[in-house]
Parts: C-alpha cells; sequence; structure tokens
C-alpha cells in the first residue's frame, strides 16, 4: 500500500467511525482503526493522528477540548447528539483516571510480571509486592523496588526500573512496564527513559508494554533493545465496572482490556522461555551499539541520525 493509499484509507475509516460513534476520542480512534478490524484496514496511529490533523484543518472533521484531551466529531452531527454521547463518553472517561485508579491501573500489569518472575526458575529477579494476599486491588500494593545503584553505577533524578532481572551468561537487564493506552514508538520519552537507564546501570533494556509500534522493534532490536506486546491492558478486579463500560462498543471501545493482575500464557512464556533465551545475544548487541544509543537517548543526535548509523552499522558499513 503506498503512502496515499494508506491516507486515504485512514481517512475513510475516521468518517465511517465517527459516523457510526458520533463522537470519539483519539484512543477509541486509535483502538478500533489501529488495533481492530481487517488486518489490511488497520492503521497505525501515527499515520491515522497526521491524517485526523489534515481532517481538522480542512473543517471536515471537528475538534474540542472536554477533560483535558481532544474529541472529535463530523460537522454533520447534530449538536445534541455530539452532546448527549459525549456526556456518556466522559463520565467513563473521568472514572477511568478517578482516584488512585491510575497508579493501581499501572500496578496491575507489574503484579502480573512479578509473578511471572515467580514462576520461572533461571533469572534472579529484584523488585517484591509484599502484600498481595492480604487485601484487595482496590488499594494500592506494597512494592520494594529493585535497586537504585549497583557497582557504583547509578540512576540519576527519581529514576527507578521496575524489575531487575540477572541470567548466568548476560548479566542484568532491567523491566519497564507500561500498561498504557498509546502505542510506543522508538522516539518517544518513554523509550529514552528507558534506554537511559539501561545505559546508567549497563543492563539490557526490556519492555512490556499493551502495544509497541513496528518501528520501535525494527530501530532497537538490533541494538539489544528486548520487547513484549501484552496486547491487553489490564484493570483491577476491583475496577471491573468501569472496565466494562470503557469495553463497551458505544462508550470508549476499549475492547482490549482484561480483569485481573494475573499473567497470561503469553507473558508466562516471554518470562520464562523467550527472555532467559535471548538475553545473552542482546547483551552483546546492547554492548556494540551502547555509545551510539547513549546519543539518541540523551538527545545528543535526533532519531533520524540514529537510525541512519544504526541501519550502517548493522549493514557493517561506516557508522
Amino acid at each position: 500500500m503506498t503512502d496515499s493509499e494508506r491516507k486515504e484509507l485512514a481517512a475513510r475509516r475516521l468518517r465511517s467511525i465517527l459516523n457510526r460513534h458520533d463522537v470519539a476520542c483519539n484512543r477509541t480512534l486509535e483502538q478500533k482503526i489501529s488495533d481492530a478490524g481487517p488486518n489490511n484496514q488497520r492503521i497505525d496511529p501515527h499515520v491515522l493522528n497526521e491524517v485526523r490533523t489534515e481532517l481538522v484543518d480542512s473543517k471536515e472533521i471537528v475538534r474540542i477540548n472536554k477533560s483535558g484531551m481532544p474529541w472529535f466529531y463530523l460537522p454533520n452531527t447534530p449538536i445534541e447528539t455530539v452532546q448527549r454521547r459525549l456526556d456518556l463518553q466522559l463520565e467513563t472517561h473521568q472514572a477511568l483516571q478517578a482516584g488512585n485508579r491510575p497508579m493501581r491501573i499501572g500496578q496491575c500489569l507489574e503484579i502480573a510480571v512479578f509473578k511471572a518472575l515467580m514462576e520461572q526458575s533461571t533469572l534472579e529477579y529484584l523488585g517484591h509486592f509484599w502484600d498481595l494476599s492480604e487485601h484487595g486491588d482496590d488499594k494500592m500494593y506494597r512494592k520494594e523496588e529493585p535497586p537504585r545503584a549497583m557497582n557504583g553505577r547509578f540512576l540519576k533524578g527519581n529514576r527507578r526500573l521496575d524489575f531487575l532481572v540477572r541470567s548466568p551468561e548476560a548479566g542484568w537487564a532491567g523491566i519497564e512496564v507500561k500498561n498504557l493506552r498509546p502505542w510506543l514508538y522508538p522516539n518517544g520519552q518513554e523509550i529514552k527513559e528507558l534506554l537511559i537507564k539501561a545505559i546508567d546501570l549497563d543492563c539490557v533494556p526490556v519492555l512490556i508494554a499493551r502495544r509497541i509500534q513496528y518501528s520501535t522493534y525494527s530501530v532497537l532490536n538490533h541494538c539489544g533493545f528486548i520487547m513484549h506486546q501484552n496486547y491487553n491492558q489490564l484493570l483491577p478486579e476491583a475496577d471491573s465496572e468501569v472496565a466494562e463500560k470503557a469495553k463497551h462498543k458505544k462508550l470508549l471501545g476499549y475492547h482490549d482490556i482484561r480483569i485481573g493482575n494475573d499473567p497470561d500464557a503469553r507473558l508466562l512464556k516471554f518470562v520464562s522461555v523467550d527472555l532467559p533465551e535471548i538475553l545473552p545475544g542482546a547483551r552483546e548487541r546492547f554492548n556494540e551499539h551502547r555509545n551510539l544509543v547513549e546519543l539518541f537517548a540523551r538527545g545528543e543526535i535526533g532519531y533520524g541520525e540514529f537510525v541512519g548509523r544504526s541501519k550502517r552499522r548493522l549493514h557493517d558499513e561506516h557508522p
């Protein structure tokens, strides 16, 4: 598919979704267009965002800001319909952000990773949840973070990793867990922060997240960056009522939400089988590309230059 065909498809799908949904936030549009539908009709978020901006500029889509985020609708949608549908969706969106729920949602996938680490026997690990059996997930669990300093190396500021694991062959790896709606891109701040932590502690970077855009893998895998897509956002059991509303196709449409903090079969396999197997090779690649990765992560070279230099290095050309 050419770029123009991809953008034309994005515009067509945006109009179609908004025609059926009346009004939607950007995460709902991404869920229904980037995550769902036939594979040959899915559009990655960066293309979707670009096309949506063009349609807003040409007044083919209307943008309004409510509850600190943009919402979109077609100009021929009756304003009464827009307001009614917006009120329903805002109620659920605000419920997801209420109180300590965002922190408990973030902790939910961390706990799943912790349980997966406890199930395996190959890797040593640091990071622990103390009170999982003492109360429900309507409250935050007490977590002991892995150390911020090892062997004279340390994390600056308030930076922390979610877990540290050690392979006999590869040494230490740092795991970052992101239970977020947005797809993660290679030039995003979340990726750069993980790279900086990995460089400062000399550990292989490992990312576990709901969705990781393909270019993140294609750009960073050969630099020793390990990734696992969870494909689900986990929500606490205590928030099942809110979760069901968020999943509803006529509300936010987050159909991939899964309740509870138990690891699924894919996550268990990644932690117990895949990660120990690929860590030694990732360590070699990380050591080889560390200096270049550090220049990119700390902003000393731009994303385009980093991609070009890493590709030349991959093909044994001058770096």
